[in-house]
Formats: structure tokens, sequence, C-alpha cells
């Protein structure tokens, strides 16, 4: 669907087919090929296609097993599901020691386990900003800024680098600076992040670029996550409502190109 559609035509529904396969089932036991002394990579391994397959406690098992032998991918893919109450009780604080652990590992230069260590430390960064109820981990948000600031300097992270954008926009943790704000969001944004392009089209808005900032908020809304999704459209709609007819048909036509280029 045109962007233009949503504002001056019809709106064309699209229907997507989904087909299922049946997977095979996984044991975690003797009479599989994969067992306790296994190397903390086949146990990864086997773990992450236990969890794909849907045998959430097998993964559980396998993934244990190679974390305490030192496989940082299977510590991180833990705390997510611990995060997350995937295939576990949610626990917050378990999530906390785990990514705290991640992070603590390091990672060297170029390895996959940056990615590993970039995540956890926005995971870490997001728990002590709000802190974690009935646990030792109390709000701290300049402390949640400084853990941010590492993932999105040392790995570019680009959640990091909007977060980080958010608190120095606010002057959480610490004094604002808009102009700092905007130089992360930008470098978010350039990497896809629907929520800094659509803070970094807002501050153009406001700034006095009017077709600009429109265009890049209304871009921004077409590949938003559900989560995103309503406050971008909320700051989009205001945004739209108080521009006059010329500067919204014109930014309608450069957000398309925007969605097709991704350049913002």
């Amino acid at each position: 669907m045109l962007i233009a559609d949503r504002f001056f035509g019809p709106i064309v529904g699209f229907g997507l087919l989904m087909s299922a396969m049946t997977m095979p089932c996984f044991a975690f036991d003797t009479q599989n090929e994969v067992k306790e002394d296994s190397s903390p990579f086949a146990l990864f391994k086997f773990g992450f296609s236990a969890y794909k397959n849907g045998h959430k406690d097998e993964a559980v098992k396998a993934l244990r097993f190679a974390a305490e032998k030192g496989h940082q991918g299977a510590n991180w893919k833990l705390a997510r599901m611990y995060a997350e109450g995937d295939g576990v009780k949610e626990d917050d604080y378990e999530a906390y020691k785990m990514f705290e652990q991640v992070v603590h590992e390091g990672a060297d230069q170029g390895t996959e386990n940056e990615s590993y260590v970039a995540d956890a430390l926005v995971a870490l960064a997001g728990y002590v900003k709000r802190g974690i109820p009935n646990s030792p981990i109390n709000s701290n948000p300049s402390a949640a800024r400084d853990l941010y600031l590492q993932a999105a300097s040392n790995f570019g992270d680009s959640d990091a680098q909007f977060e980080l954008g958010k608190m120095l926009m606010k002057g959480e943790g610490g004094q604002a600076s808009p102009n700092q704000a905007a130089r992360w969001f930008r470098l978010s944004a350039q990497k896809g992040n629907a929520g800094a392009q659509a803070m970094l089209g807002n501050l153009l808005f406001q700034a006095g670029k009017t077709v600009r900032g429109l265009a890049m908020m209304t871009a921004a809304l077409e590949h938003a996550n559900k989560q995103d999704k309503a406050w971008i459209r909320d700051v989009q709609e205001q945004a739209f409502s108080i521009s006059d007819e010329a500067d919204r048909r014109t930014a309608m036509v450069l957000a398309e190109d925007i969605v097709k280029t991704g350049d913002f």
C-alpha cells in the first residue's frame, strides 16, 4: 500500500498465506547423540534446535549445560527466556544475573559474542533504569545511561543509541543535551530503528523542517513494530494535523521515497 493511500485514497488490504511444517521431536537423554558431556557448542546447537521446534523444557536443559560449560550464547539465550517468561517462569532478577555474566565475560572484536554482549548491556540498562522489585536492583538512571552509552559507543547497538537519545532529550540520569540526542537518533535511524527515525523526524519538524520531518515520521510508521506503532502514530498525526495541504502531499511523496531507499 502506498503511504499516500492512507490519507488520500482507499485502504487496500493484503492477506498472507502461512503454512506449517511438522517438526521432529527431541529428547535430551542418554538415547540422544547429544549428552551432558557433549561440547558446549553441541549442547547449544541442540538447545537452540529444540527451542525452535517448541521443546522448550529440553532446550532449557541443554542450554543450562552449555552455559555451565562457558557458552556465552547459551547464557544469553537463557537470560532472554527468563526475561520474557519464555519456556520458564518469568524472573527479571534471574535474567539480570545472567545478562550480567554475559557482559562480565566480554567479547573479542569481530566475534559473534559481540552481539550477545551488546544486547545484554541494553537489557541491563533497562533493568537498572527502572529497578527490579523485590531484588537488590534499585532504579539508577545515571548508571543506566552509562550502560546504554557503552552499548551505543562500543558496539553501535541501535536500540542503545535510541534509548540513550531519549535519556539525553529528557535529561534522565544526567544533563539534557538535545544536540547529542539528535546525533544518537540519527545513528540509530540509519540502522533502521523506527523509534529513532520518528524521534529524529519530530525534532526536524519542530525545528521548522516541516516536509522532511513529517516524511520521516510517516516512513517510520510504515515499518514500526506493534509496541512503537501507537506512539509514533500519535506524534505523526499531530504533526500532520497542523501542516498545510501542500506540505502534507509533498511529505507523502518523500516518505514513499524514504521507504524505498531506506535513506533517513
